[in-house]
């Protein structure tokens, strides 16, 4: 009986314990500075209709990558790209397990485009994780997203041109959709003033051109009765594109409920969710693509072609890092300026 009550003493004083764990694992990480409200950071920093979640600039770069784990209103935007790029990472990970690809040319527009999805969603989310640091940073982390848009938009270019091509379309614009592919990817302007504007159209006119390969196929496919797999994939991605284009222009639902979406909810939540799932539905595709259409691709490339191609893929890459170098170069000479 003694050994019993001191058995139910020990359970008792764990109990206790475990009740001041979560206090012990607060005290023991860093005190996080509270989240405030827009009239307390930068013009730059503020976001139409989301009154609150701001994290303050000027803090140690660790608080920033601390707040991974804290709710504030970028946390999700952060979350959902993470997540993705983990998922395209996986399932690359499971096709190459499954499949035992060689490595030859045929494959180089496949890790190319893999490399360009993990590129932008880790771009963007560097973006929305440490903007906050200050108003130089906050620029530069969006020319940072930039080069990582701009490489996935030719990457995309790349594994539709090669795999998902019909051959109607090929015959009558391969001589010209790679080059234009590019021109789109460098000269599209990092972060305008007239942001929403200035991103919304040129990267609408990149997309319909990156994705008119996929749209003439689909279109051709379901008129006949499609049975493609790969074919409806393509069609997911153009939707899924298409209504996170729509959240990424408008304001909805923050803009009806203002200060109620700041956290969880907003519509540039919404435009990540989409655009992640859109990535996701795209690889599928591809992957389907690579699979069953090695003999339409035999009969139309060299290994040349595909080295040169996968070659002017870093040359971009360069040319939107240089880009983005110029650029903050110029942001940091204009701040000092005003602040002087």
């Amino acid at each position: 009986m003694t050994a019993i009550l001191e058995r139910i003493s020990t359970l008792s004083l764990s109990g206790q314990q475990l009740s001041r764990l979560p206090r012990l694992l607060e005290d023991g990480f860093p005190k996080m500075p509270r989240t405030v409200k827009e009239s307390e950071v930068p013009q730059l920093f503020r976001e139409p209709y989301i009154h609150g979640g701001y994290r303050p600039a000027g803090h140690h770069w660790l608080y920033y990558f601390l707040s991974l784990f804290q709710k504030h209103n970028e946390v999700v935007n952060v979350w959902t790209h993470l997540l993705a790029a983990l998922a395209v990472l996986l399932r690359f990970k499971s096709f190459l397990e499954a499949e035992r690809p060689p490595v030859d040319a045929w494959s180089l527009p496949l890790l190319v485009f893999v490399l360009s999805s993990v590129t932008y969603l880790t771009c963007s989310l560097l973006a929305h994780l440490l903007q906050s640091k200050s108003e130089l940073y906050h620029y530069t982390f969006y020319f940072v997203d930039y080069v990582g848009v701009s490489t996935y938009q030719y990457g995309s270019a790349l594994a539709h041109f090669y795999y998902s091509s019909d051959q109607a379309w090929y015959d009558r614009f391969w001589l010209f959709f790679l080059p234009a592919a590019a021109f789109c990817g460098c000269y599209r302007r990092p972060y305008p003033l007239m942001r929403k504007m200035c991103q919304v159209v040129p990267a609408g006119l990149a997309f319909v051109l990156d994705i008119s390969p996929v749209a003439h196929r689909v279109v051709l496919c379901h008129l006949g009765g499609c049975e493609e797999d790969a074919a409806w994939y393509h069609t997911y991605q153009i939707l899924f594109f298409l209504i996170s284009a729509c959240f990424f222009s408008c304001p909805v639902p923050e803009k009806y409920f203002p200060g109620s979406c700041d956290i969880v909810g907003h519509a540039h939540q919404i435009f990540h969710a989409f655009l992640a799932v859109c990535t996701l539905s795209q690889l599928e595709a591809v992957l389907l693509d690579y699979k069953g259409r090695r003999e339409i691709f035999l009969q139309r490339h060299g290994p040349f072609s595909l080295y040169l191609s996968c070659l002017s893929f870093f040359g971009l890459v360069a040319c939107s890092a240089l880009t983005a170098y110029a650029l903050r170069r110029r942001i940091k000479a204009s701040l000092a300026t005003k602040d002087s």
